[in-house]
């Protein structure tokens, strides 16, 4: 159940563009940025998206202490239970090593934001080649394109069976403890994704009457897939990798929350940090709370975007 529901809805998105223009003729991304300039969906989550970003940039330059520096190593007693609280100092307080966690908190702004644009592109790039040969053998391929189609499709249909966090913790523990790796991890969870979208996406703009004038005309099949279709599929997977984003960054620190993640303390990372915090929960919980809470609003800003996007795309609800 879980499997038809996930491909219903990729199948559904890459519905959501095969008209390219309105009754009233304006295009398809034009009205889709009038849509979004009167969400308020999309206001808040572009301003979520757009603090963090901004954060990520500036933190290690506005981080009041190193991330890794424990000045304060004499005042922690985490073997005791004793910790220091916020304070003049120290905004967020610190941590079991001595280290100020508000400093952390901005460096890892950078990591994590790393983390999930990294992640969210391997799973692009590859599901995105996996998907044009795919639909252009559908599209165009005659018997043996559809032979072809069907064989890529039956595996990516089996990733999507398997839960993301399962395959992603499989791949990462077979290639071992580093941040590589669990941006490998995740971006491979996101392939299947990709690539059964833009597959969808090439199948509806596939019978269109551009694509059909085309192969009138007798243009080679190649150049329509690479300059007409192609093209014309794109909006649902730039849509799907606004959300793939915040679904990175959640996996990502689940990766790392599991002790998957970079082990080298030097670099915070909002993931390893609630790891690293969970231990010490019952007597510094604010300590879990910060990496905890900036992951959550993060993913959430990316996902009110990535919504507010795919309902402003939806042909249906235009008015």
């Amino acid at each position: 159940m879980s499997l038809i529901t996930t491909t219903s809805k990729i199948d559904r998105l890459a519905q959501l563009t095969a008209k390219t223009e309105t009754a009233s003729g304006a295009s398809l991304w034009r009205e889709a940025l009038r849509r979004l300039r009167a969400s308020k969906m999309a206001i808040i989550g572009g301003v979520i998206i757009a603090g963090f970003v901004l954060l990520a940039i500036i933190g290690p330059w506005i981080a009041p202490y190193g991330p890794s520096e424990q000045t304060w190593r004499g005042e922690v007693f985490s073997n005791r239970g004793e910790f220091v609280g916020a304070r003049g100092e120290n905004w967020f307080g610190l941590d079991h090593l001595g280290r100020d966690v508000f400093s952390r908190m901005l460096v890892g702004a950078r990591q994590t934001l790393l983390v999930g644009v990294v992640s969210m592109l391997i799973g692009l790039l590859i599901g995105a080649v996996v998907g044009i040969l795919s639909g252009a053998c559908a599209t165009l391929g005659g018997k043996a394109g559809r032979r072809i189609d069907d064989a890529i499709m039956r595996v990516t249909d089996i990733l999507l069976a398997l839960p993301s966090l399962l395959l992603a913790v499989s791949v990462a523990a077979v290639m071992g403890q580093s941040l590589t790796t669990v941006m490998i991890a995740v971006g491979v969870v996101q392939i299947p994704v990709f690539a059964r979208l833009l597959r969808g996406s090439m199948l509806a703009q596939g019978g269109s009457d551009y694509v059909l004038a085309a192969r009138s005309l007798g243009i080679r099949k190649r150049r329509i897939v690479l300059t007409q279709i192609l093209p014309n599929s794109l909006s649902p997977v730039i849509v799907q990798a606004t959300l793939s984003l915040a679904t990175a960054i959640i996996e990502a620190a689940a990766l790392s929350y599991l002790g998957l993640g970079n082990p080298d303390p030097s670099v915070p990372e909002w993931g390893v940090m609630l790891s690293a915090a969970q231990r010490f929960f019952d007597n510094a919980p604010m300590m879990s709370m910060y990496p905890a809470v900036g992951i959550v609003i993060t993913a959430l800003g990316f996902t009110l975007l990535g919504e507010a996007m795919r309902e402003a795309l939806d042909p249906k609800l235009r008015g």
